[in-house]
């Protein structure tokens, strides 16, 4: 009984959702892949030069 109680609240509820449009979801996914390399990149960055530095120490 409680189950289904809550499969119909919860379906209400996702009546009250604000859903992004298709061009705000390419939009965002576009900004999501971009910061995902420009970070990778980053972070690549620094262990390239980290490894370097402790590959002449060592």
């Amino acid at each position: 009984m409680r189950l289904i109680q809550y499969v119909k609240d919860t379906h209400a509820e996702m009546k009250h959702v604000s859903w992004p449009t298709q061009k705000q979801t390419i939009i965002f996914t576009i900004l999501v892949i971009l910061l995902s390399i420009v970070v990778a990149l980053y972070l690549g960055a620094f262990d390239y030069v980290f490894s370097g530095l402790l590959n002449q120490v060592i």
